[in-house]
């Protein structure tokens, strides 16, 4: 009667894990599936135009930015998020800071205490604001 969730591709291979004992300061660089159990203080960044997926495990933390095309979050992170794809919040899922996204699941049970910003809306403010500085310079010109 009821399915299970298929199973996606871009989620399930881990290329590197950082165990439950490793905490990790520093800013931190990938491709591929990164798999967190442990701690990491400081940015954790996808390599440009690489296919990057990062799982943030219910006992693992991120204090620092996060950049990658698809997030799935689990555990705790303080910090913002930007995701090119999807983030997704699982039930234990516990974030301080905003959310920058195409598409977003939440489960039941996720915490949320900042923003979501779709990435449409912040084209548009950004479009918005190189257009109010280009209108300045032409009435500062005048």
């Amino acid at each position: 009667m009821f399915k299970n969730k298929p199973t996606r591709a871009d989620v399930g291979a881990i290329d590197t894990l950082i165990g439950p004992q490793v905490t990790l300061r520093g800013d931190l660089i990938f491709s591929g599936g990164l798999y967190v159990e442990g701690h990491i203080q400081g940015k954790v960044l996808a390599e440009d135009g690489a296919r990057a997926v990062i799982t943030l495990a219910e006992q693992g933390s991120i204090e620092g930015e996060v950049r990658a095309p698809v997030v799935v979050i689990n555990g705790r992170l303080v910090g913002d998020v930007y995701a090119e794809e999807r983030i997704e919040l699982a039930a234990k899922a516990r974030v301080q800071g905003n959310l920058y996204y195409k598409v977003v699941e939440m489960s039941a049970g996720a915490q949320l205490t900042g923003r979501l910003i779709h990435a449409d809306a912040m084209q548009a403010a950004s479009a918005a604001g190189t257009r109010a500085e280009a209108e300045e310079r032409v009435m500062a010109d005048a």
